[in-house]
């Protein structure tokens, strides 16, 4: 069988040993101004009810019949990784427009936003260890760097250089070398599992509503800051040294030969980008290898072949919306989404192709199903998030308001609901209100017919970190669903190993019915659903005196 029969046999067979009858129980729904206010408040619950015939729909088309898989497997293997802006992100954004349209999901686009920035893509790297023993290196480029001038040598050199200072102490003695500017870190022993599912106790301590004391006398403040700008300056002093490249250990998820790659700053993309030189992220055990061979006064040398491509045909970066036509309140919106982009040294399964797969798979099914749909169901897909939300946020102002002003358009009214996907691939447990109660007796009767996927919590806390933000800080209802955390945080997430393997099948399969279920209910419905009161305005803060 060729690579889609395969997967389309796998998850039929998967789908056919757990598919299971719904189950409804009555419960409540509330109703909400039409319009926004500056204080709306939530009114009274009235009786609200799951559509169970339109649920076992959902259920048999997404538990029997998913192309879930299949598409996490063009994202990833196919098309990943997808770098905001990068031609690896475009040429997925185009394959999932053709899935789409394949679909019979009209009204599928491109809304373009910005400008982000250049485009980039690594294309090769070897990093080799050649003295005093050879041994290849587990290595990612930084994302937006340099890379060298075809094959080049150089010998490892520990600095610690942490302010501006301790420039003078290597001013000349860098030139040709590999530098090693950080620390070698402490991995502890690894005694928890990497993977793990939510425990019936760690769910109900998700409902317990947290407590933020502020910062009050003895509360905990952090380390020292940074100077302003030095990380920038000492990329700069690198550069005018001569050094060949800078290697740091890749810590922060599970090491193990895991290399954690993230955070370029937003100089490293822009149109005019400060000096510096190839930039490599290690595994740790390797870095700190490097750092005591170094130490023991033993000479270290490597060679480095990093090729690295910035492509600068447009600054402008776009999210890809997608529409089903509502009916007799079609001018009202439910939608749903999640971001597209991803880091680059994996193919971005967990994070976030998974989301976008679960929620294009949505779409999916409610096309298949033929529900009828009184508002229209908008899906987007947002890039620039691991940059900052930046998609998402672009889109809220265009769209819906100024969060910064508090001033809202026409459309802000309009828009019922965002569902969000973007907690990896695990099992969705529940959804968290985002301190909106108001929701909770309309969300218990939707998730009702879910218990038997899993899917039995409601947590009042709000989430941030991700794109359901940028929409909730304008005051439009948004969520995030509870999710399996399985090993998403400790061995996946923006690391090397975030690749179609973290991805379960099974979970796929049921987060998309569930996302598709809550969508139909929402887009069906009477009444929006229900509102917190609108957010204060949030100014921004003034820039620092240079004086």
């Amino acid at each position: 069988m060729d690579g889609f029969t395969r997967r389309r046999a796998l998850t039929g067979a998967l789908a056919a040993g757990w598919f299971a009858a719904a189950l409804a129980l009555p419960s409540a729904q509330s109703r909400t101004q039409a319009k926004p206010d500056p204080a709306p408040v939530a009114q009274a619950a009235r009786p609200d009810s799951a559509d169970l015939d339109a649920i076992a729909r959902i259920k048999e088309e997404a538990l029997q019949r998913s192309q879930v898989m299949d598409t996490l497997w063009y994202l990833t293997d196919v098309h990943g990784p997808r770098l905001t802006n990068s031609p690896g992100l475009k040429a997925a954004a185009t394959w999932a427009q053709g899935r789409l349209r394949d679909w019979s999901v009209p009204n599928v686009r491109e809304e373009t936003w910005g400008p982000f920035g250049r485009g980039w893509a690594n294309e090769k790297l070897t990093a080799q260890v050649l003295a005093p023993r050879p041994f290849p290196l587990i290595a990612a480029p930084r994302a937006w760097t340099p890379g060298t001038d075809g094959t080049v040598t150089g010998e490892a050199v520990v600095t610690a250089i942490r302010t501006d200072a301790d420039f003078a102490t290597w001013t000349g003695k860098l030139s040709g070398k590999v530098v090693l500017n950080q620390p070698a870190v402490d991995i502890p022993l690894l005694t928890t599992p990497l993977a793990r599912r939510f425990t019936d106790q760690d769910l109900v301590d998700l409902q317990v509503q947290p407590v933020n004391p502020g910062r009050g006398r003895g509360a905990r403040a952090g380390g020292p800051p940074t100077a302003a700008g030095f990380t920038e300056r000492l990329n700069q002093f690198f550069a005018r040294e001569g050094v060949v490249a800078t290697l740091e250990p890749g810590t922060g998820r599970n090491n193990r030969g895991t290399i954690l790659v993230n955070n370029a700053p937003a100089t490293y993309w822009s149109a005019n980008p400060p000096m510096m030189t190839p930039q490599l992220v290690v595994s740790s055990e390797q870095y700190n290898r490097l750092v005591r061979l170094v130490d023991g006064k033993v000479p270290v040398r490597l060679e480095l072949n990093v090729q690295n491509r910035f492509v600068g045909d447009s600054l402008d970066a776009f999210n890809i919306v997608a529409e089903l036509p509502g009916t007799d309140k079609a001018a009202e919106v439910v939608m749903l989404g999640a971001h597209f982009d991803s880091w680059h040294s994996g193919t971005g399964a967990a994070d976030n192709a998974a989301g976008s797969a679960a929620m294009m798979e949505a779409m999916r099914i409610l096309k298949a199903t033929g529900l009828r749909l009184r508002r229209t169901v908008r899906l987007v897909l947002w890039t620039g998030e691991e940059q900052g939300l930046l998609g998402s946020q672009a889109y809220v102002k265009e769209h819906f308001g100024d969060p910064v002003t508090m001033t809202l358009k026409p459309e802000h009214a309009r828009v019922s609901v965002y569902f969000n996907m973007d907690n990896g691939s695990g099992a969705i447990r529940g959804v968290y209100l985002q301190g909106n109660e108001a929701v909770r007796p309309i969300f218990a009767t939707w998730m009702e017919p879910f218990r038997s996927l899993g899917m039995t919590t409601m947590a009042i806390r709000s989430v941030a970190s991700t794109d359901h933000r940028s929409l909730d800080a304008i005051g439009i209802p948004a969520f995030q669903f509870i999710q399996d955390p399985l090993d998403y945080g400790s061995n996946a997430h923006h690391t090397n190993n975030d690749v179609y393997e973290r991805v379960q099948p099974e979970d796929m399969m049921k987060n998309a019915a569930i996302a598709a279920s809550f969508v139909y209910h929402a887009a069906v419905r009477d009444e929006l659903l229900p509102r917190k009161p609108l957010p204060r305005p949030q100014p921004q803060p003034r820039p620092a005196s240079t004086q």
